[in-house]
């Protein structure tokens, strides 16, 4: 299926907002991982920022920033 202009537009101005953090679980960790964002009913990257998230204010080191900012998928 085709993108339209203003799709495409758009994307890439999110996209320029966005930065790419790779990860590389064993096989067996991510499909467990997978399996528990299915179950939530969340996607795998909505699951693991909300974990991320958890984590950082657990240790106390909320994470901060300009909700203007905000959008990425599993959103504050």
């Amino acid at each position: 299926m085709a993108v339209s202009a203003r799709k495409r537009l758009n994307n890439d101005k999110y996209n320029a907002k966005c930065t790419q953090i790779n990860l590389k679980p064993l096989t067996p960790e991510a499909n467990a991982i997978k399996a528990a964002a299915a179950a939530s009913g969340q996607s795998l990257q909505g699951y693991i920022l909300q974990a991320v998230r958890a984590r950082m204010e657990q240790e106390g080191q909320p994470l901060e920033i300009d909700p203007a900012e905000s959008g990425e998928e599993g959103g504050l």
